[in-house]
């Protein structure tokens, strides 16, 4: 009689002659990180935070670091936020001329966009005055308010590049402040900026710079604009 198998013999698969399974299909993401370069990152890893912001200004920097100490050792001040800072400088452009030729309020509002690096706001007449030709709703000039980096930026190419390209400078008056610490500057030409293309100017336009501080005493706006770099006449 032929022998039984045992119940685990019977149980064994036959090795000889099988045929191996076939894999299953990857699916889609299985693919991709086989296909991935090396060193990729995998799916699920952290991803690199982004930079949160850009660098400060140059003139910032300057004013946290060297004026704030210079004006507390200079005017006592017990807490640093009663140190006077600058809040904005706006730039006026008066156009009264735009109301015969309406061509140079674009040329103003252009040039004025470059100088700032901020898009200008055109003013208008709130009265009617006949003897100027002057409507209500006219537009008569252009200007801006800058605040933050651009703030400090204008600031830095204003005392650094722009006003010791005027001819014959010797100075900005120091007799310009409101009695309130804020500061107001004249320009009569707009060329002496290096944004603007000589070539491409119409005709020449002067502009107001005042420049806003929280100073309760002109003698600290004083202060403060000859720490951040102002170029004061001196006298």
């Amino acid at each position: 009689m032929a022998k039984e198998k045992k119940p685990e013999e019977a149980s064994k698969p036959q090795q000889q002659g099988s045929k191996k399974e076939p894999k299953a299909p990857q699916g889609p993401k299985k693919e991709a990180a086989a296909k991935a370069p090396v060193g990729s990152k995998a799916e699920g890893e952290p991803k690199a935070p982004k930079p949160s912001k850009k660098a400060d200004a140059r003139l910032r920097h300057h004013y946290k670091d060297r004026v704030i100490p210079a004006l507390v050792k200079e005017f006592g001040y017990k807490n640093v936020m009663a140190v006077p800072r600058i809040e904005k400088v706006s730039v006026n452009i008066g156009l009264g001329e735009a109301t015969q030729n309406a061509k140079l309020m674009d040329g103003a509002v252009h040039e004025l966009g470059q100088i700032a690096g901020q898009k200008p706001v055109i003013t208008k007449a709130k009265k009617s005055i006949a003897a100027f030709k002057l409507r209500e709703g006219m537009s008569i000039g252009a200007m801006v308010t800058l605040r933050g980096d651009r703030m400090f930026e204008f600031l830095d190419r204003l005392m650094n590049v722009a006003l010791p390209r005027v001819r014959d400078f010797r100075g900005v008056s120091s007799k310009s402040f409101d009695g309130r610490g804020n500061y107001t500057l004249g320009i009569k030409d707009q060329l002496i900026f290096p944004e603007i293309d000589y070539n491409k100017v119409e005709k020449v336009k002067g502009m107001n710079i005042s420049i806003v501080t929280t100073a309760k005493t002109d003698a600290e706006g004083l202060a403060l604009l000859k720490q951040m770099g102002m170029p004061f006449r001196q006298q």
